[in-house]
């Protein structure tokens, strides 16, 4: 039997690596691009709400988030809704690297459905469904 762990985080990895790599060529992190990608170009975002759509912990995204504020990506301002809370908000640097982030993503995404095909690429995100199924219901006995 194949160890689907294994499999994952190899792929994972992977891809993390792939990304980086990228990024890194324009003074970034994958942790800066996804950030970017889940911060609400227009209203910007809760600081509150960024941590549990990024999957991160409230420690990295601390550390993400200071890393894009002095890399003039984001700025932080007062919620207008909720005045003890902070909303993040793209700079125009910031939302040029979005795009730049979206743009390296749908490539990336088109050469695996190029490669894959619809119907094994469908196959494999009902699999990746299913494995988070199990897993936040805990059916693992």
């Amino acid at each position: 039997m194949k160890y689907i762990e294994h499999a994952l985080r190899y792929t994972w990895q992977s891809i993390f690596k792939m990304y980086n790599e990228e990024a890194k060529k324009y003074g970034g992190t994958l942790a800066h691009a996804q950030a970017l990608l889940n911060l609400d170009p227009n209203k910007g975002t809760p600081s509150t709400s960024l941590g549990p759509k990024m999957g991160m912990q409230s420690t990295s995204l601390s550390r993400t988030l200071k890393s894009m504020e002095k890399h003039n990506l984001i700025v932080r301002v007062d919620n207008p809704n909720d005045k003890r809370g902070v909303l993040i908000k793209l700079t125009q640097e910031g939302l040029d690297h979005r795009n730049l982030a979206k743009k390296i993503g749908y490539k990336f995404n088109k050469a695996v459905y190029e490669k894959v095909g619809k119907k094994d690429l469908d196959i494999f995100l009902d699999v990746m469904d299913n494995i988070n199924i199990i897993i936040k219901n805990k059916e693992i006995d």
